[in-house]
C-alpha cells in the first residue's frame, strides 16, 4: 500500500509535466506552474529510486508523499480547467501559491528520506537527496507576486503603495495599455460576483482588494500619461475616460450620472457586469445616452488648440500619451504607448515626484470612497461568443456563427512547449513536422511500432502507446496524418472498449486530436467509432466523457454523419453529459447537440431524450451555459415539440429575461427563439406578452445589433398586428 502512494505520486508528477509541456510557461502568470516543473523534475528522479528500492516506508514519508499529490493534482485541474480569460494578478497569486507549498512539500519527502537513510539500508545515492534539497531551497517566490502582496498589504494599512512597484507590476503582466486594464477589471469583477455567489466571503473580500489596487493602476497611468501634452496643452481629466483614461470621441452616460467613452463601457457591460466602474453604484439600467454637451466641449477644445480628430480616430479609439508638437493640426495617433511614458517619468526626477504627490492624494480618497461595498446587482456572466439561427440563415453560415469553447478547443490550440523528456519524439521534431518526414523510415518505424504497441494485450503498454499518438497528434496536420497512414485509427477504436480507464482515457483523446484533420474523420467514422465513443460517454471517466463528447461534435461537422449520429444512442448520452457533466463536459456536450441540431431530423430527438429540461435550467447565467444554452433552444424553438417543451419546462420567463440582460449574441438568440414561439401559438404570444417582454423588445429594436433589431421588430409588429386582430373583433 505503501509503494502504491509513491508510485501514484511519480504518476501525477509524470501526468502534471506532460500537461505543462502543452502550455506557455513563460508568461508572467503561469511561471509559477513552470518553476513547479522544475521542482517536480528534481523530486521524480529521487522518488523513481525510492520506487525501485526495497527500503521501508514510514509514516512521515508517506503524510508528505500524500500532500504532495493532493497538490499537484489541484495544480493540474486548475491548469486543464482555468477560465479563458482569467485575472492575470489572481493567476500569479494562485501559481506561486500552489508552487511554493510544492516546494516545501518535496522538502518534506527529501527530509524523510535522509531520516530513513541514516536509519536503514537504503542504498540512494545521498547526493541526489542533498542536491535535492539544496536547490528546492533556494527556489523562492517569484517577484510579481511579492510585490503584489506587498501593495495589497499597504493597501488594508492605507499606506500608499511604492510607485516603482506599481510599475513593476504593470510592466511585469503586461497590464501597460488602457484595454488590458479594463480586461483585468472585467476578470475580476466576474471572479468577484462568482466567489459572492459561492458565499466564499474571505474570497470576495480578498478579489475587491485586488480591485481597489487595480483602479489605482489606473490611476497612476493616467497621470503619467497626462505629462503628455498637444500642441502645449494639457488634455483636462474631465474630457477622458474613466476606463479607457483616452481624449473621449464618443462619450455617454450610464444610470449613476457617469460618463464613459462608448465601446469602453460597452463592453463592461457586454460581460454582465451591472455596476458602475468609477463609483460601484448598481445600474438601475443599461441604456448608454449620448453626453452631447461634453461631446460638445471636446470638440471645442480640440478647435481651439488646433488638433484634428481624424476619421479613422473615430472608429478606432486612440491612445495616450503624446509627444509636445506645436504649429500644423496633429492628428491623434495610437503610436505611443504607456511603456514609454514609463521611460520618460523614471528619467525626471520631478515628475516622478509629481505622480507620487498625485498617487498618495488619490489613494487617500479611493480608499475613503471605496471603504463601503456596494450590493451588486448580478445580472448574468456572459460569454460573448456563442451562436445565432433562423430559417432564413444558411446552414453554413449557422455553423460558423458557432463558437463554444469546449475540450475539442483546447486540443487544436498548441502553446508553446517546455523541454521535457519523451521516449519519442524530440521537441525539435514535434515543433518541426519537416523533421519527422526528413527522418525517413526511422521515424516511419517508430510510428508504426507505437500502433503495434497499442495491440499489445499489456495495459502498461498499450497506455504508453496511445499516450505518445495522443501527443504526437496534438501537434500538427503532418503528424496526424503520418499516424494514420499506419493504421492507428483502427487499434485506437478497439482500445474504446478498453476497461481500463486510462488506456481508454488515451485512445478517446488521440482519436479527438487526429479528427482535426477532415479525412480522418471518415476513417474513424468507418472504422465504426460512434457506438464505443458513445460507450465512453456513458461509462468513461470525467475526461473521457469530455473527448468523446468533443469527437462526435468534431465527426458530425460533416453532413452524412450528423445523420449517422442522431440515429444512434449518442442523443441520450450526450444529454445525460449535459446535465450531470462537469462544466467541460457540459460545454463539449452543448457543442456536439448544437451540431446534431441543424439536421431538421435530430431535433426532434433531442427534445426527446430531455434536453429542454436542463438548457432552461442553464439560461441561468450563473451556470457559465447561459449562451450555448440559449443557442441550442433557438434551434430547437423552430418545432412543435420544442416549443412546447421550452413552455412546459418554463423557458419563457429566463429568455426574457436573457433577452434582457444577457451578452449581444445571447439577446439576438433568445429573440429568435420567442419569435419562432410567438408566431406559431398565440397562446404561447400571450405568456410572452405576460412576462414583460415589451420593454426590453423595444430597447433591443433601437440598440441591439442588425439581427436582434430585426427579431425585436418582427415581434414587435406581431404584437400589434394580434391587438389589431382582437380589436376588429370587439367592433364587429
Amino acid at each position: 500500500m505503501d509503494r502504491e502512494i509513491i508510485g501514484g505520486l511519480i504518476n501525477s508528477v509524470s501526468r502534471y509535466i506532460h500537461l505543462a509541456a502543452c502550455q506557455n510557461m513563460k508568461s508572467a502568470t503561469m511561471k509559477g506552474f513552470g518553476n513547479m516543473v522544475g521542482i517536480l523534475k528534481l523530486l521524480k528522479v529521487v522518488l523513481d529510486e525510492v520506487l525501485n528500492s526495497e527500503m521501508l516506508i514510514d509514516e512521515q514519508l508517506i503524510e508528505a508523499a500524500e500532500k504532495l499529490d493532493a497538490m499537484v493534482n489541484e495544480a493540474r485541474e486548475i491548469m486543464e480547467r482555468r477560465p479563458q480569460r482569467m485575472s492575470k494578478i489572481c493567476s500569479v497569486l494562485q501559481t506561486e501559491s500552489i508552487m511554493l507549498k510544492a516546494r516545501n512539500f518535496s522538502l518534506e519527502i527529501c527530509d524523510a528520506l535522509s531520516k530513513l537513510q541514516e536509519s536503514s539500508s537504503f542504498s540512494s545515492n545521498s547526493s541526489s537527496i542533498q542536491q535535492c534539497m539544496q536547490e528546492l531551497q533556494s527556489v523562492e517566490q517569484g517577484q510579481t507576486s511579492e510585490l503584489i502582496e506587498i501593495a495589497l498589504k499597504d493597501e488594508c494599512e492605507i499606506v500608499t503603495p511604492s510607485l516603482e512597484d506599481i510599475l513593476k507590476i504593470m510592466e511585469n503582466l503586461g497590464l501597460t495599455s488602457n484595454r488590458e486594464l479594463l480586461m483585468e477589471s472585467i476578470a475580476l469583477e466576474k471572479e468577484r460576483i462568482r466567489a459572492e455567489l459561492k458565499k466564499k466571503t474571505e474570497y470576495s473580500d480578498h478579489i475587491y482588494q485586488i480591485i481597489r489596487l487595480v483602479s489605482h493602476f489606473r490611476h497612476c497611468m493616467a497621470n503619467i500619461e497626462q505629462l503628455g501634452f498637444l500642441n502645449g496643452k494639457p488634455i483636462p481629466s474631465y474630457f477622458r475616460c474613466p476606463l479607457s483614461l483616452e481624449l473621449m470621441v464618443d462619450p455617454v452616460i450610464v444610470a449613476s450620472g457617469q460618463t464613459y467613452e462608448r465601446s469602453f463601457i460597452q463592453k463592461w457591460l457586454d460581460n454582465g457586469l451591472r455596476i458602475c466602474p468609477n463609483t460601484r453604484q448598481p445600474l438601475d439600467h443599461i441604456n448608454l445616452i449620448q453626453n452631447f454637451t461634453v461631446k460638445a466641449l471636446i470638440a471645442n477644445w480640440c478647435e481651439e488648440n488646433n488638433i484634428k480628430l481624424s476619421d479613422s480616430i473615430q472608429s478606432e479609439i486612440i491612445s495616450l500619451p503624446f509627444s509636445p508638437t506645436g504649429g500644423a493640426p496633429e492628428e491623434l495617433s495610437p503610436g505611443n504607448s504607456f511603456r514609454d511614458s514609463l521611460h520618460r517619468v523614471s528619467s525626471s526626477r520631478s515628475s516622478l515626484e509629481y505622480v507620487k504627490s498625485e498617487e498618495q492624494s488619490f489613494f487617500a480618497k479611493h480608499h475613503q470612497l471605496m471603504s463601503d461595498k456596494e450590493v451588486v446587482q448580478h445580472c448574468g456572466l456572459a460569454n460573448q461568443q456563442s451562436c445565432c439561427h433562423s430559417k432564413s440563415e444558411s446552414i453554413s453560415s449557422t455553423i460558423s456563427s458557432i463558437d463554444i469553447p469546449s475540450k475539442f478547443d483546447e486540443k487544436v490550440s498548441l502553446s508553446e512547449e517546455i523541454n521535457y523528456t519523451s521516449p519519442w519524439p524530440s521537441k525539435d521534431q514535434l515543433n518541426n513536422p519537416k523533421n519527422i518526414h526528413n527522418n525517413g523510415t526511422g521515424t516511419h518505424a517508430q510510428v508504426q511500432k507505437l500502433v503495434e504497441d497499442l495491440k499489445s494485450r499489456v495495459s502498461e503498454v498499450q497506455t504508453a502507446a496511445a499516450s505518445e499518438l495522443r501527443l504526437l497528434a496534438k501537434n500538427d496536420k503532418d503528424n496526424r496524418n503520418l499516424i494514420a497512414e499506419c493504421g492507428a485509427i483502427p487499434p485506437l477504436v478497439s482500445l474504446l472498449y478498453s476497461k481500463i480507464k486510462r488506456v481508454q482515457e488515451n485512445a478517446v483523446t488521440a482519436l479527438l486530436n487526429l479528427s482535426i484533420n477532415d479525412n480522418n474523420k471518415i476513417l474513424i467514422a468507418e472504422a465504426g467509432a460512434i457506438e464505443p465513443l458513445i460507450q465512453v460517454l456513458e461509462s468513461g471517466n470525467n475526461e473521457a466523457k469530455e473527448n468523446a463528447a468533443a469527437t462526435l461534435f468534431s465527426l458530425s461537422v460533416l453532413e452524412e454523419y450528423k445523420i449517422k449520429i442522431g440515429r444512434t444512442n449518442a442523443v441520450k448520452a450526450l444529454v445525460y453529459l449535459l446535465g450531470f457533466g462537469s462544466l467541460r463536459g457540459k460545454k463539449d456536450a452543448a457543442a456536439a447537440l448544437f451540431n446534431l441540431s441543424i439536421y431538421h431530423e435530430n431535433k426532434a430527438r433531442i427534445v426527446k431524450a430531455g434536453a429542454v429540461k436542463y438548457l432552461v435550467e442553464m439560461l441561468d447565467p450563473n451556470t457559465g451555459m447561459a449562451d450555448k444554452s440559449v443557442a441550442l433552444l433557438t434551434n430547437i424553438s423552430t418545432i412543435p415539440e420544442g416549443r412546447s417543451a421550452i413552455a412546459q419546462e418554463g423557458g419563457i420567463p429566463l429568455l426574457v429575461d436573457t433577452m434582457e440582460t444577457g451578452s449581444q449574441r445571447g439577446k439576438e438568440n433568445a429573440a429568435s427563439a420567442l419569435y419562432q414561439l410567438c408566431i406559431n401559438s398565440q397562446k404561447l404570444c400571450s405568456i410572452v406578452l405576460q412576462e414583460g417582454a415589451v420593454p426590453p423588445l423595444i430597447a433591443l429594436s433601437q440598440f441591439g445589433t442588425p439581427r436582434a433589431k430585426e427579431k425585436a421588430q418582427q415581434i414587435l409588429s406581431h404584437f400589434r398586428s394580434q391587438r389589431a386582430g382582437v380589436m376588429g373583433k370587439v367592433k364587429t
